[in-house]
């Protein structure tokens, strides 16, 4: 679950799962785990992850958000589930409200991305938002709550011959998070290709001889 690493400008991702029933025990929660294995895929530099399991309270989202954020120094944070329309889906209203700065590029492609598999996805609210205090900011993203919705929303779609036919917003955060003063995101190619223009780029890592 946790890449570690003991630099003090270690990666430090929140994932939370909104869901009153899988917090009551009454199933098992599917998102954390799924966030967790997509980002083992993709991303190739060291990490650690903080789970937060919670209710659909709109006051209780607000705090984990806050305290993931202001507190425990997450860089990213991934919320999955609470972000449709019905009355205890309040995800997206207590992200913008915790947020300094909307970010709406990342909801309208997780549903462009959706939509390709069903129309409902015009019902999806994700947001996403800037989290800024005096010494730290985080990218905070709300994603769906199926783990393959999550999956493909994140990654995007290829066709058999892995070309790109629809971008997944995760190409995008690696970016954001070096604008927002956070570490330096690599990826997995194969997975996801991070995207930054050729002067925020790092060259490679030389390959330690051994021996």
């Amino acid at each position: 679950m946790t890449k570690q690493t003991t630099n003090n400008d270690e990666l430090v991702i929140g994932l939370v799962s909104v869901s009153d029933r899988a917090s009551g025990g009454v199933y098992e929660d599917k998102g954390i785990p799924a966030l967790s294995d997509w980002l083992a895929q993709a991303i190739t530099t060291p990490y650690r992850i903080e789970p937060r399991l919670i209710p659909d309270e709109r006051a209780q989202i607000e705090k984990t958000l806050v305290e993931l954020v202001d507190a425990t120094r997450c860089h990213l944070v991934l919320t999955t589930g609470g972000t449709g329309p019905a009355r205890r889906d309040v995800t997206p209203e207590a992200t913008l409200a915790i947020g300094t700065k909307e970010m709406p590029g990342f909801g309208e492609q997780m549903r462009q991305v959706s939509l390709r598999f069903v129309p409902t996805a015009i019902l999806s609210r994700q947001v996403a938002v800037i989290r800024e205090i005096p010494d730290h900011a985080a990218l905070v993203m709300n994603l769906p709550g199926q783990p393959k919705a999550i999956k493909e929303t994140l990654e995007g779609l290829k066709d058999a011959d892995g070309k790109q036919l629809v971008g997944g917003i995760f190409a995008a955060v690696p970016y954001c998070i070096d604008l927002i003063g956070g570490p330096y995101i690599e990826t997995d190619p194969a997975v996801c290709q991070a995207w930054r223009p050729k002067t925020a780029q790092r060259p490679a890592p030389a390959p330690q001889e051994e021996n």
